[in-house]
Order: C-alpha cells, then sequence, then structure tokens
C-alpha cells in the first residue's frame, strides 16, 4: 500500500521492476509508474554520512549547509555522535531547543511512520518543540473550529460520493474538484471512485459549475467560470447578494441553526463598511459576467445545490475566508445536513472526502507524551529559525519563537512544502546541527549535518490503513535493504540505548514484534466490541482485511435533525457565520466574519504593474508532493528536464516562446528555469507551475540562486496567511516571464553530494 494506490509488486535482484494495481480499483493512479527503478536509483542514501564542516568544526550556525561534503561512517559512529548531540543540546538549553520538524508523508504504514517514530524517541529523552496544523489546511484548521466545532468532519464525514451521484442536482465547486489530487491519501487508498461519481452525477441530469482559473481544474463537462485568481471570496459574496436582494435566501434556517448571520448581512449589503458586495462590485473584482454571478446564484436557490471549497482556497492569504465564506453561503440556501446539498471542503483535494470513514480506531504507534508545550505553526519553520524571542500571534495567543538548536528530521521534504527557499536556506543556517533521515539525497537530506540512511517502505513490513478506507492491508517487504540503510525505528533503537531509554522505547520488542503487536491490539478492541478479524497470520496470508464503514453519509445531517442534541462544539452550538471568540482576538487581517481582504499577489494590485503573470504553484498530477520525482511517470512529464510551466498561446507569444521552450520564470524573490507547455485551458495573464521538482541551485552556495530545475518555491511568499491561523500561502504568486537562450545547465538534484574520506585518526 502506499499513499497513491494499493498494488502488487515484481522484483528482480533487489530492485522493483513493475507493479499491477489492486483489481478493486476503479481508477489507479499513474503516479504508480514512479514505483519501479526506485529502491535503487543513484539518489539513495546508501550508508550514514555526515556533513565534513560540522564533523570537523563541531556544531554551530554555518552558511555551508547545501554546498558541502559529506564523510561516510558507521552506524555505530553515527549512534555515538547523534546520541553525543542530543545530550549536548538538552543539557545545555533543554529540550525546547530541539525542534521535532518532521511531516507526514513518509510511508502509509501504521507502524514505519516517520514522524510517529521520531516524535516517539524524541518524547522518550522529555520531548521537543512540535509543529501544528499543516501545510495543506494550515488556514482550515484554524478557523473551521471557530465556524462548525472541528475541522476534520468535513473531510472524514463529508457527503458520500455516492449521495452526490445520486441527490445533488447543481455542484458549484470553487477551485474545481482536481481528480489529480484524489490519487493520494494519507494512510494509503485502496480506490479512486471521484472520477466515476462526477460521471454518474451528470449521467442523471445533474449539472456542474467549476468555478476556477484552470479549465482542467474539473474533469468531464461542467460550466466554467474564470475568475481572476484570488477573487473567489468576492464572487461568493456577490452571489450571496443576490440571494439576500431577491429573498432567495432560507431564513428560517439560518435563524435555527446559525449564529451572527445578521451582523454579517449587514457587511454584506455595506451597511457597517459602505461597500454593498453586488454582483457588480464582484464582477470588478474577478472579471467575471455580474449577470453570470446573478443568474448562478437564482438557480442554486432553484436547485439542491452542493457547494465545494478546494483545499488550494485556503493556502492565500486570508485563506481562512473561502471555506469560511463557502459554508456561509450553503448556510444561505438552507441546504446543509440535506441529500445532495449544503456544503464540502476539500473535494478533489485527496483521496478523502466523500469517503466512508471506519467507525472504529486504527492500530497506532503510541506516540507518548511530549512534556514540553512549545509549539509553532507548521509553516511558521523560517520565522522562528530565524527569529528566537520574536512575539507572533497565533489563534488569539500572543505567543514566542524558541531558540532552536537542533532540529531532528524524518520524512518529509521541506524545500517542497516551504516558500520562499531562499529565505528557508538562511533559516537553516541558523541551528547548531540538523538531522535527516531519508531514503533518497532529498534537497533536505543536503543541508543535513548528519544523514541517517532510510529503508523504504518497499524494503520492510508493516500495515498500513487510513480512516477513510475499508482495507486494512500487509505491506510486505519486497526487496531487501538498499546497500547500508536501516529502519528508523532500528536507529532510533540504537539512540535510546545509548541514551538510557531503550526499554521505554521499544518496550522489549523488534520492528516485526512491533507490527504484529499493533495488529493483536487493535484485533482485541475490536473482539470488545463484537467486531471479528482473523489472527494476525491469516491476515498477513490473505494481505489484507475488510473493515466496516460507514456510507451513505450526509455532512451535518445529524446536526439539522436536531440541533440540541447534536449540537456542534462552538460556543453558541450553531454554524458560527459571525464568531465573538475571533472578532474578540481584534485582528486586522481577520474580523469576526467571512469578509474580502484584497490580496498583494493579484493580477488587480500594483505589483502586478511589474510581475504581471499570476502562477498558480498547484499539486503535480504526475506524483505526491516531491516524492519519487525521478520515477518515469515524474520524468515523462518534464521539459527538457524541467518542470513544465503551462501558460497561455497570448502569454506565450507575447514573449516569443513555444511549446519544448525553456523560459525563466523570476521575480524579486528568486528565479527558476521551466519547459513551456502552452495550453489556453487558462485564463491569458495565469500559469501554472507544479509543486515538487527537486530543489536544483546552479549555484549550490547562493540562498538566491535560480534553481534550474524548475521548483515554484523560489517564488513564493513567506507569510502567513493571517495573524489567527499563520497558515502557508505558497498557492499563489506574481511572476514575470523571459526566454531562455543561454546554454542549459544540467539538472543535478539526483545526484548524491561529494564524499571525501574522514581526516585524521
Amino acid at each position: 500500500m502506499a499513499h497513491w494506490g494499493m498494488y502488487r509488486a515484481t522484483a528482480v535482484d533487489g530492485e522493483v521492476t513493475a507493479v499491477d494495481p489492486y483489481s478493486g480499483d476503479a481508477h489507479p493512479s499513474p503516479v504508480l509508474g514512479n514505483v519501479p527503478g526506485s529502491v535503487r536509483h543513484r539518489s539513495r542514501v546508501a550508508g550514514p554520512a555526515v556533513r565534513r564542516g560540522w564533523l570537523e568544526d563541531g556544531p554551530g550556525p554555518t552558511d555551508r549547509r547545501g554546498n558541502d561534503q559529506y564523510v561516510p561512517v558507521s552506524h555505530d559512529e553515527l549512534t555515538e555522535l547523534l546520541a553525543g548531540e542530543l545530550r549536548r543540546v538538552i543539557d545545555r538549553y533543554g529540550n525546547e531547543a530541539i525542534y521535532g520538524g518532521s511531516y507526514g508523508w513518509a510511508s502509509a504504514g501504521r507502524f514505519h511512520h516517520a514522524q510517529s517514530q521520531v516524535h516517539r524517541f524524541l518524547n522518550c529523552l522529555g520531548g521537543y518543540t512540535r509543529s501544528v496544523n499543516s501545510y495543506s489546511t494550515g488556514a482550515t484548521g484554524v478557523i473551521m473550529p471557530h465556524v462548525v466545532g472541528a475541522h476534520w468532519k468535513m473531510f472524514s464525514r463529508s457527503t458520500s460520493w455516492d449521495v452526490i451521484a445520486r441527490a445533488t442536482d447543481l455542484l458549484v465547486a470553487f477551485g474545481g474538484v482536481p481528480v489529480k489530487n484524489t490519487s493520494v491519501n494519507h494512510g494509503g487508498t485502496s480506490n479512486h471512485p471521484t472520477q466515476s461519481a462526477l460521471d454518474a452525477l451528470r449521467a442523471r441530469g445533474g449539472k456542474i459549475v467549476t468555478i476556477s482559473p484552470l479549465r482542467n481544474d474539473m474533469h468531464g463537462a461542467a460550466t466554467w467560470l474564470a475568475p481572476i485568481p484570488g477573487s473567489d471570496v468576492a464572487v461568493m459574496l456577490g452571489l450571496a447578494y443576490v440571494l439576500v436582494d431577491e429573498n432567495l435566501h432560507d431564513r428560517a434556517f439560518l435563524d435555527k441553526y446559525t449564529e451572527g448571520y445578521d451582523v454579517f448581512e449587514r457587511y454584506l449589503l455595506g451597511r457597517s463598511d459602505g461597500v454593498p458586495k453586488t454582483p457588480a462590485w464582484a464582477a470588478e473584482k474577478s472579471g467575471l459576467e455580474a449577470q453570470d454571478i446573478v443568474e448562478l446564484a437564482r438557480t442554486m436557490a432553484s436547485r439542491r445545490t452542493l457547494i465545494t471549497v478546494t483545499w488550494s482556497l485556503q493556502r492565500v492569504k486570508s485563506g481562512e475566508q473561502a471555506p469560511w465564506m463557502g459554508i456561509t453561503l450553503a448556510s444561505m440556501l438552507g441546504q446543509i445536513g440535506v441529500p445532495g446539498g449544503g456544503f464540502g471542503h476539500g473535494y478533489g483535494s485527496m483521496n478523502e472526502p466523500g469517503l466512508g470513514p471506519v467507525p472504529y480506531p486504527l492500530p497506532t504507534l503510541p506516540q507518548g507524551l511530549n512534556p514540553v508545550t512549545t509549539h509553532i505553526p507548521v509553516a511558521a519553520i523560517a520565522d522562528m529559525l530565524l527569529g528566537p524571542g520574536t512575539e507572533f500571534d497565533y489563534n488569539g495567543n500572543r505567543m514566542v519563537y524558541p531558540d532552536i538548536k537542533l532540529v531532528h528530521w524524518a520524512g518529509g521534504n521541506p524545500f517542497h512544502h516551504h516558500q520562499d527557499l531562499g529565505r528557508l536556506r538562511r533559516a537553516f543556517g541558523r541551528p547548531d546541527t540538523i538531522v535527516v533521515h531519508d531514503p533518497y539525497w532529498t534537497p533536505m537530506a543536503k543541508h543535513a549535518d548528519i544523514v541517517v540512511p532510510s529503508t523504504t517502505s518497499l524494503e520492510r513490513n508493516d500495515i498500513s490503513c487510513t480512516r477513510n478506507d475499508p482495507l486494512l492491508v500487509a505491506m510486505q517487504q519486497a526487496v531487501p535493504r538498499y546497500a547500508d540503510s536501516r529502519d528508523d525505528y532500528d536507529t532510533f533503537a540504537a539512540l535510546a540505548d545509548k541514551l538510557g531509554v531503550a526499554d521505554t522505547f521499544t518496550e522489549g520488542r523488534d520492528s516485526g514484534e512491533w507490527v504484529e503487536h499493533l495488529y493483536d491490539q487493535w484485533r482485541g478492541y475490536l473482539k470488545t466490541a463484537g467486531v471479528h478479524t482473523p489472527a494476525f497470520e491469516d491476515f498477513w496470508i490473505a494481505g489484507s482485511v475488510r473493515m466496516a464503514t460507514e456510507d451513505d453519509l450526509t455532512f451535518l445531517a445529524d446536526y439539522r435533525e436536531d440541533p440540541v442534541r447534536n449540537a456542534l462544539r462552538t460556543p453558541s452550538g450553531r454554524i458560527e457565520i459571525f464568531s465573538e471568540v475571533v472578532d474578540g482576538f481584534g485582528y486586522e487581517d481577520c474580523v469576526g466574519h467571512p469578509a474580502w481582504f484584497e490580496p498583494v499577489e493579484w493580477l488587480s494590485g500594483e505589483r502586478a504593474e511589474k510581475f504581471p503573470l499570476h502562477l498558480i504553484a498547484n499539486q503535480p498530477r504526475t506524483r505526491l508532493h516531491s516524492q519519487l520525482d525521478h520515477g518515469a511517470t515524474s520524468q515523462a512529464s518534464k521539459v527538457r528536464g524541467r518542470e513544465p510551466i503551462r501558460l497561455h498561446s497570448v502569454a506565450a507569444a507575447a514573449r516569443g516562446v513555444a511549446d519544448g521552450d525553456v523560459v525563466t520564470v523570476f521575480n524579486d524573490r528568486g528565479a527558476c528555469l521551466a519547459g513551456v507547455v502552452v495550453d489556453d485551458g487558462m485564463l491569458e495573464n495565469v500559469v501554472q507551475l507544479s509543486t515538487g521538482a527537486w530543489y536544483d541551485p546552479l549555484d549550490p552556495s547562493d540562498p538566491g540562486s535560480l534553481c534550474k530545475h524548475g521548483n515554484p518555491n523560489v517564488l513564493t511568499p513567506d507569510v502567513g496567511a493571517s495573524s489567527l491561523s499563520q497558515g502557508c500561502t505558497g498557492q499563489h504568486v506574481l511572476v514575470q516571464i523571459e526566454r531562455y537562450d543561454g546554454e542549459l545547465p544540467p539538472i543535478t538534484a539526483f545526484d548524491p553530494p561529494h564524499f571525501v574520506e574522514r581526516k585524521g585518526p
């Protein structure tokens, strides 16, 4: 099982040579094509390594990370060095000085889950500074608990695809429903039903309106409205204005199920700020026709309408507003909790919304308790490293960044996730020590002082499952461990032994015993609940076990049926269109109700005079994040070795470029090369360059160097969504493009760093 699908691997001489998707998958992900050839790829970390400067000069801040040689060491030497450095930092600075900075996408397995492993280990030592929320839903994860009492329910207990297919008359999709993103789920996925559900909706006579600057954000036939990027909230406000102006809103629903609507309506009608949010106003902001907004609002009010908002719309400045305004608009229609109507968030963002949840807990490696309370929003890592002691706002709290001396990273590549990579590189120069566990020489590994050679999921046994998939899968080892790589668990067990916490970390089990223990513990829990599951030996032979799922769900149907008994976990127990709590924080950039905040990075602003193209840095269709960028599927999409950038024929002609050309994409933060793909399925002044190309600086010694491979995060701004969430804003950025006529530099992103032998005894 992988994040992008279930499959059977064929291996020859220690390498996977072919994969066969699970027969029960309606639409297997093409990303599986990246797996063959991945185990023994030249970018693998073959053994433990230490950066030469750290080994010779000792721990400390440096500008040589990302531009230094490495020294091979044994596992015993690595254990000795790393254990000593952990003890030094803890004894001198305390556990708060360690940042456990891992991200959760390294493996779909429940035991060999890199983030869980490193957090369990660090908790055995007394804890660490942690991160909260995610790069994908940083704004949503903070605002929606204030609005509906939780944010995870919008994904895991969303309206089922089967319900949408048979009951929705009109799907209005802000950000579309990009099928490419539904390839993946965080704990693996055995089926991809999105495309079939959209086809079934249309076959029944249902209609789809996709509101996105990119036509291919929706699979199949749909009415395409292409607003100026960043103007979605303005469009929603214009639709809401029509509902009120023509008395099409459901006042009875608003009175019974929502809180603070009247405050919002005063803003909507311009009574509180003097600016009515009319269709004409929305048209000026969005570039859409005012009459199209009027007609869409009337149609939405006359049919069973589901409003969806992708996660991409909250990965921008003021990202809290799109999901908040989306559920406000759905509340005004009065269809929340009705099959086929209401609101959804994240359809087309991951293969979780629309799938039935498993109704009981899943096997999970316990991480233990973290006695360190210090934490940061995950997208604030550069701010933290560059500004220890600096105060910042977060969700109503005034907090202080800690002084981090050691970064311990296992799983994840922040050079994919994070923005303004030049700034991130400078931030990574500040700690005393950076430790990275990785199977590959990713950009993050090349910025480490101590590199731990991890195995891939193909080289070990594990179990995989997720809260919205019916299969618990035996992830059986397909190939031997590569070179001198080692399971992270074994590395941590050796460190734990050296530091005197082995019993706490291992509990006397090796990795195989842990996998069986987690399954048996889960099986025992289900037995007490009257659910039968096979013994571990039988499960391992069968390869999977089917779990129950709650199907035919409608989001907030229980709340609609009984809003008292099933009150939401908000202060009022209702949907908070106006939140007194948020309003009480006093943030100028996030007030107490959904509102329009004019972006900085948008085509109608002053910045567009210098950088006239709006770049959308969305998720790639050929890989998960940056994983296996060297794989066949990902490489097949490249243009002369560079990440493809799509632009309209008008924009291409104005710059004298055509299909297959290489261009420089730049702004005042940085620049990258990319390969041109001309595509008229977008606005003329919009370009699209996916994230995930491995960062490959032309001059590794210069943090501001051009990326010759095409990573858009050299361009994106490293600013939080608002004072409330500090969420990631990497989706949108303004750029200029010029034809590149020089000699193309070779791609070196997948090459290991240079090694030297250790000096001295």
